[in-house]
């Protein structure tokens, strides 16, 4: 999902918006409402992903969280939406005052 679709989204629906970067880069920028596991700890967030009925996995560029959504699926995790571009496109698409990095 791009991120102008994913803003439209998120006027209806109220998915847990996981935030797949490192913290530092979490500090920059974040997508109001979510929240920040690093890929390298999804493994032992587990069972808060697997509460949710919907999830949208954001990074960057949408690389890191292209493989993370890979590795849920795997685990037979569904309902999984990648932010497209990542807040680098929600912060020139959609909210041109988040700073990008």
């Amino acid at each position: 999902m791009d991120a102008p679709q994913l803003a439209r989204y998120l006027q209806d629906e109220n998915p847990l918006l996981l935030d797949v970067r490192e913290p530092w880069e979490f500090e920059i920028c974040q997508i109001d409402g979510s929240i920040n596991i690093p890929m390298a700890h999804i493994t032992q967030q587990l069972e808060q992903i697997r509460e949710v009925t919907e999830t949208v996995v954001i990074c960057h560029h949408g690389v890191r969280s292209q493989r993370v959504i890979q590795y849920l699926q795997q685990l037979s995790i569904d309902s999984l939406i990648n932010l497209d571009g990542g807040v680098d496109a929600w912060a020139r698409e959609v909210d041109t005052s988040m700073p990008v990095y």
